[in-house]
Order: structure tokens, then sequence, then C-alpha cells
């Protein structure tokens, strides 16, 4: 069989070839109380494939349907000693020779059209997930931990392929083998299928009292695998910490209890679950085992023949195994469907970072003003920033100085967009960042944290985030303006050398002047430091200033330091304190004013 077939059958299809994300959004906006809506709408837009797998399921499944129908007319040919005989039995034979040959064939394309509709859902799902958070704000991400997260995006996306793999496989096999041996036995036996439609009320009312409970079970071992997943990355996180003050068994009792307590709840979702399934089985055993004994007596009696015993029995199976099934499935459909709700809790999220459809802001030019502004955090006692008012421009360096926790770093994030004022105004070249496409805004501003965020991947590849197109030649001009020369001279694969996860087999100083390359490779018309020396020895504050020093000439610059000999050389110093700025001028006029400035650098000489 030629691995190109199904994709030459593909060109027929007129179905669009990925599923486009604003259906998905639309799936969850429309039905967002309903789960199972929202599942059956991620499919929108696929439906031709469907179709065809569920032809090609109901063809490749003909040998299971028609062999008890070829199995009653071989033994009824065998006892009932007719003429033709030899070949009924040799005919139904051949019938059945044909039907599961062609199987083979027919499974393989249903299985293709199936799970590519499938896969498809499931990476669109995901990446609309990653979409949607890469919109939402930063005081989303602030209060939802990564770990629930991540749950979020592999666990319960995982639960609704699972789901939808169970509807295109056992629900449609359970529904067609229902319905044709429901078809087959009224077709042959009224009394029979009567009698058939006896088990139907039983699966009825088992699921009516078991399904409240499983779902209970379900959401509530699902918010705990979440909590767990949280805890873990805590605990890799902190395990330097952990190892540093010898609070190693400390921290297993803590995570034992939270791993005992997901045993716990698996254990009662399990025999909720096991309990569920076995009076399921034990219902459907007995009604089997009468309905052998109903149509051994219609044989007896003469109303139907012997071969007819063994059809009715197995088609009799299939129906009980069927309901069976769909008793069974029904802890993997809670599941899947808690996962739905799960996911429905990102994409349904009105957080976003800003309305869409605003303008773009045109070419920066780099002059900033804070305009009365105020801004306070949720559930703050006081606002952050209060009426605070300043013009910064273009090409000037300001720093920011003052206690902790006087607003330093939040002012930065205004400028960022990160945050929003509730009153007053952040102006760039006079418009209100609030009225404008904040990703246009941000292709012309760099941030350098306290702590630089490094990834898995080349010092290279670090340097070049978001700016792939660079050359080696600018790229070594990067490295030299940002003190990496030496570092990347030592390396035996020089630039492409791996960095490892965080950054951890670099210095501290290293990972900033990295970070600090990835600025400069974006020359920034706003440059934004935030404590960007202050966890440094001397010597490496020295390297960095250095890089600093050449990163801001030319270049509107905002920098927030508590070493205050840092910013000798920003032109304008603004020190804040309760959400204002009391004082702004040169490093030399506030030093001759002693005022706050001279008090805050007094201390630290």
């Amino acid at each position: 069989m030629k691995e190109n077939k199904p994709h030459i059958l593909e060109k027929k299809l007129t179905t669009d070839e990925n599923i486009d994300e604003d259906i998905l959004l639309k799936s969850f906006e429309q039905n967002r109380h309903h789960s199972l809506r929202i599942l059956l709408g991620l499919y929108k837009g696929q439906y031709l494939r469907l179709f065809l797998a569920v032809v090609l399921f109901a063809v490749k499944h003909t040998p299971v349907w028609v062999l008890p129908i070829t199995t009653a007319n071989i033994i009824n040919a065998a006892t009932g000693h007719d003429s033709n005989a030899v070949q009924t039995i040799i005919i139904n034979t051949v019938i059945m020779a044909v039907l599961i040959v062609q199987n083979v064939l027919t499974n393989y394309f249903h299985t293709y059209f199936y799970a590519k509709v499938i896969r498809n859902v499931e990476c669109r799902l995901r990446s609309s997930m990653v979409r949607k958070l890469q919109q939402l704000s930063i005081t989303f991400h602030n209060e939802m931990q990564s770990g629930r997260l991540q749950s979020k995006i592999m666990r319960d996306v995982e639960q609704i392929e699972n789901l939808s793999s169970q509807i295109f496989i056992s629900v449609l096999s359970i529904i067609m083998n229902i319905i044709v041996a429901f078809t087959v036995v009224v077709s042959s036996s009224w009394v029979v299928f009567l009698f058939f439609l006896a088990t139907i009320p039983v699966a009825v009312i088992i699921r009516t009292v078991f399904r409240k409970k499983i779902n209970l079970r379900n959401k509530t071992f699902r918010k705990e695998m979440e909590e767990t997943s949280v805890k873990v990355m805590e605990m890799v996180e902190l395990i330097p910490v952990t190892r540093a003050h010898a609070l190693e068994d400390s921290e297993t009792e803590k995570m034992d209890r939270q791993l005992r307590s997901v045993a716990d709840e698996g254990l009662k979702l399990d025999v909720i679950q096991s309990f569920f399934g076995s009076i399921n089985w034990a219902s459907f055993q007995l009604f089997q085992v009468l309905c052998l004994a109903f149509t051994g007596w219609l044989a007896f009696q003469g109303t139907i023949r012997p071969g007819d015993v063994v059809m009715y029995q197995t088609y009799f199976s299939t129906i009980v195994n069927q309901v069976s099934g769909i008793i069974t499935l029904i802890p993997i459909i809670s599941k899947g469907l808690e996962a739905v709700s799960s996911v429905s809790d990102i994409l349904l999220c009105a957080d976003d970072e800003q309305p869409k459809g605003l303008p773009d802001i045109g070419e920066v030019e780099g002059n900033i003003e804070f305009r009365d502004l105020c801004f306070k955090f949720k559930n703050a006692g006081k606002p952050v920033i209060r009426d605070l008012s300043l013009k910064i421009n273009k090409g000037e360096t300001v720093a920011f100085v003052g206690a902790s926790g006087v607003g330093k770093s939040t002012l930065l994030n205004l400028v960022i967009g990160f945050l929003k004022p509730q009153s007053g105004q952040v102006l760039v070249d006079g418009i209100d960042l609030n009225s404008i496409d904040l990703r246009s805004y941000r292709k012309y501003i760099a941030v350098v944290p306290q702590a630089p965020i490094l990834f898995t991947g080349t010092i290279r590849e670090n340097i070049t985030y978001g700016s792939e197109d660079i050359s080696d030649g600018f790229l070594n001009e990067v490295i030299k303006a940002a003190n990496l020369e030496e570092l990347i001279l030592s390396l035996p694969d020089g630039p492409d050398t791996l960095v490892t996860e965080h950054g951890a087999n670099l210095s501290g100083g290293q990972r900033q002047r990295i970070s600090i390359a990835r600025a400069f490779v974006r020359n920034p018309k706003i440059l934004i430091l935030d404590e960007a020396t202050s966890a440094l020895d001397s010597v490496s504050e020295k390297k960095i200033q250095d890089s600093v020093d050449r990163l801001v000439k030319d270049r509107t610059t905002l920098i927030v330091a508590h070493r205050l000999s840092t910013i000798r050389n920003a032109d304008k110093i603004a020190v804040i304190s309760d959400g204002d700025v009391i004082e702004f001028g040169s490093y030399d006029e506030l030093m001759e004013k002693k005022g706050e400035f001279y008090k805050l650098r007094s201390l630290q000489l």
C-alpha cells in the first residue's frame, strides 16, 4: 500500500487544510455553558472528512455485522439437510472472506481521515491557547500559576483529544452496532426484538444513578492534578534554595502530602468508576443468560430455527456489550467535557491586554510624557502612583530612584504597556498608549530586566531572539559592544555554544551582558533598564556599565537603579516618593540641592 494514497484523496476535498482559529474561538464563545456543544463546534469545517471516516467505518465493520447471519445460514443449512446446503455454505464463506479482506484497506483510510481531523483540532486548540496567553494581560499571568497553565495546555487538551477519539471510534462503533443488531432482529422476530428492548431502561437507570458522582470526582481530581503540577514546578525552581538550607526532607514531605492527596482523589475516582462498571456488567450478563434461555425455548417450540439461536445470541451479546460500552465510556466522556470547561478558562478569559483593531503608532521618536498619572494594584490599599506628571525628551537618559516599593518599576511597566493607569495618560510622541496597538510600539523598545531571561538554545539564538535576520558581521559588532567578546572567544563553539536551562552554565554578569546584546540587536528608540546591575559584583558591574553607556547613546533611556553610582552619567534623575516625583534634575544639581537624593546618596557612601 502506498503512503501517498490518502494525499491523492485529500485533493478532492473542498475543506480547508487547517482549522480556522476563529471557528474554534466562536465555538467556545457561543456555547460557553455547554461543553458538549463546544466540542462538536470544534470540528466545524471538517465535516467532509468526518463523513468519509463514518462511511469507511461502516464499510470496514461489515464483517462483524454479517458474521452472525452467515453463521446462522451455515448452521441451518448443515442441520436442515437441504440439497443446496453445500452451495449455501460456500457462498456464505466467500462473502465473509471478501468482507474480511476489504477491512484492511478501508480501516487504513478510515483511521487516516478521523485521525487527521482530531490531530488538527488538537494542534489548533493548543495553538489558540498559546496565542490567547500571548494576548492576556501581565496581571493575568502574575495571578495564574504557570503550572496550572501548563496542565491546561498539555493534559486537558490531551483529554479532549482522547474524548474525540472515543467519539469517532467507540461511540460510532456502539451506535452502528446497536442499529444493525436491532434492524436485523426486528426484521426477523418482533418477539425477540421486544425482549432486547428491555435492556435499555436498565442502562438508563444505571447511568442516571452514577453520573453526578462521577462528574464530581472528575472535577475534584482535575483540580488536584493542576495543583500538583504547580507544586512540582515550584519545587524544581526551589531546589537550589532547598539544598542550600538542608530542607530536602521538609520539601519531600510537603510534596508527599500533595501526591498523597492526588492519589486519594484518584482512588475515589477509580473506585466509583469500577463499582459503576461492575454493576453494569453484572446486569447485562444476566440479561444475556436470559436471552439464551428465551431463544432456546423458542427454537424448542419450533418458532425459530436452531441457527437463529446463535444469531440472536450473538446480536444480543453485541447489544449488551455496546450498551455496557456506553456506560464504561461515561467516565472518559466526563473527563473530556471537564477538560473542555478547563480550556474555556483560558480561551474565554476577557482579561486581554488591549482590544483588537487599534491603529499602529507609526514611527517612534522617543518623547515620553506622564500626565496626571495614577495607578493602584488590584486589592492594594492605596495607589502606587498618584498624580505624577513628567516629561522626558527623546534621547535623554532619565534614572528613577527612591526607596523600595515607591513605584519605580511600576512606572517602567506603564511605559512598556504591561500595566494601564486608572487615570491619567502615558504619552509617547504625544500619543496615548491606550489608543494604539502596543505591538507596533514595542517594536521600538528594548528591555533589560534585573534578572535576565534566557532560554535553552545557543548564545546566538538568545542574542538575536525576535531578530533572526542578523548578519555575522553585525552580530560581532553587538558582541563587542556588549563586552561579550572575551567570553565568546573562550568558548569552543563561540556564539553557537548551547545555553542550558535558565542560563545555568553562565555567570550572572554573562547572562546580563547577553541580555544587553539582545537590546543592542533591536536598535531601540526607547531603552528600559530595570536594576540591570544590582545583583552583580564590582568587576561585572563595570563591564556591564560600559556596555550600557554604549547602548544608551542617542536613545531615550529609562533606568531604575538602587546603586546610585551607576546613574551618575544620566541626563536627569527623578526621585520618587509616595507615588510622585519630589526631585528632578541632573546628578550634580540634586547633590548641590542636598535634598532627598543627597540623603540617599550619602547612605551609600
